[in-house]
């Protein structure tokens, strides 16, 4: 199976689904999304995997930043542009299989999304 989980360390939802992934022998390449940012090309696609194009879906509204920046009200792209320039701002984990993925908060909800892949 070909997994990937978009993965925080320090949060604890995060290390929730990395330890299912590993507890149902799922070998997930992990992205620590906060070194490693994914680009605006990288957003629209795993927006896709989720089944959406609302980049609302993955914002973290509750972030300082994201009202620092003044977000609440953003168009799609100006989120978009903001989620690129500012990693912290994307919720977490996203757990990607194959052309589907899941943002598993609860982590429990990435096993839907690995039953699926079987």
């Amino acid at each position: 199976m070909d997994a990937v989980i978009w993965h925080n360390p320090s949060c604890s939802k995060s290390r929730g689904a990395r330890q299912l992934l590993d507890d149902n022998g799922v070998d997930a390449r992990e992205v620590r999304y906060l070194v490693d940012a994914p680009d605006r090309g990288a957003l629209e696609e795993v927006l896709r995997k989720l089944g959406t194009d609302d980049p609302a879906t993955i914002t973290r509204t509750s972030e300082p930043r994201y009202r620092e920046l003044g977000l609440a009200g953003a168009d799609r792209d100006t989120l978009l542009d903001a989620l690129a320039a500012n990693p912290v701002l994307i919720e977490r984990p996203i757990v990607i299989v194959g052309d589907r993925a899941v943002l598993a908060r609860p982590p429990e909800l990435l096993l839907e999304l690995l039953d699926g892949s079987t």
